[in-house]
């Protein structure tokens, strides 16, 4: 049996057991692909970082849901950042760091905000059908048509792809009853991994929006904070240009609605950056069955 190191990391909150809990294994060296998916579904949070030596970058980095790997992990990427600078093994600075998408800067402040420079974003307007939609979502249809005009359906990415939908009113996200089912089919349509909705109706007086996003395609029924899905977001406010001038840095709310509020710093720019803080709640170890073992994981 081989031993390792594994942490539940909480991103975009300094305050444990808020924000969005990933795994982190700080030490992936040698773990097959069945392994991590194994050590990401015992963990069962909605990411799981494993980090890996890299040839072309300062580490590797690869992220799994309890169900299946993913490209690209904004919450994953803050946490697994936060707990190595915490635990002293990056200094503040400029970082590298090898994904599925390509090779990424990551960028550590003195007082421990972590800034991940997304990979070049896209923003394709789609035909949604608003009454599929809102039945899907449990939203009003009224809510999604009613901001259609100025905040079209669009497929945006910054390294995953994210339908976005804009509503009218903070009770549209917050009352949203989604059909889990009906949800994972609209992505597939679409080509995206999850639903991003969103509304201008805030919470707090310095919040630019307030968004829920669900991936159940993914394994991933709702995420509390999502950091990528936040940067496809700012992408797709400066394409629809939802602003006269788009605000240099954003600030989005989300998870209050399942009693895990984070937010996420966005700044949109010559690239798209994503940033946060985060804070560990749980650090053990996690035994991992030898490759085609049917033995269950011990924690």
């Amino acid at each position: 049996m081989d031993t390792r190191r594994a942490l539940l990391v909480d991103a975009f909150t300094t305050e444990p057991l808020t924000g969005n809990a990933a795994g982190v294994v700080p030490d992936a060296s040698g773990l097959s692909d069945e392994q991590m998916q194994a050590v990401a579904r015992e963990l069962s949070v909605s990411e799981t970082a494993f980090l890996h030596p890299s040839e072309s970058a300062d580490r590797r980095i690869r992220y799994f849901t309890p169900t299946q790997e993913v490209d690209l992990c904004g919450h994953a990427t803050i946490a697994a950042h936060a707990h190595l600078f915490e635990d002293d093994v990056l200094d503040a600075g400029s970082h590298t760091l090898e994904t599925n998408v390509g090779d990424l800067d990551i960028e550590l402040t003195d007082d421990g905000v972590v800034w991940m420079t997304q990979a070049e974003p896209t923003v394709h307007p789609v035909d949604v059908d608003y009454d599929r939609a809102s039945n899907a979502l449990g939203v009003p249809v009224d809510s999604l048509r009613a901001v259609a005009d100025d905040l079209p359906a669009a497929v945006a990415s910054t390294g995953l792809p994210f339908l976005v939908l804009g509503v009218d009113f903070l009770d549209a996200v917050g009352g949203a009853t989604p059909d889990m089912s009906a949800v994972a089919e609209l992505a597939e349509e679409h080509d995206a991994a999850g639903v991003y909705l969103f509304t201008f109706d805030t919470l707090t007086a310095e919040a630019t929006l307030h968004a829920r996003m669900f991936a159940p395609g993914a394994g991933v029924p709702e995420d509390p904070v999502t950091g990528t899905a936040s940067g496809a977001c700012g992408a797709y406010l400066r394409h629809v240009g939802a602003f006269d001038t788009l605000p240099d840095e954003m600030q989005f709310e989300q998870g209050e609605f399942l009693d895990r509020p984070g937010r996420v710093r966005v700044r949109v720019g010559d690239s798209v950056r994503v940033g946060g803080r985060a804070v560990t709640a749980l650090d053990g170890s996690l035994v991992v069955p030898e490759l085609d073992s049917d033995e269950i994981l011990e924690v």
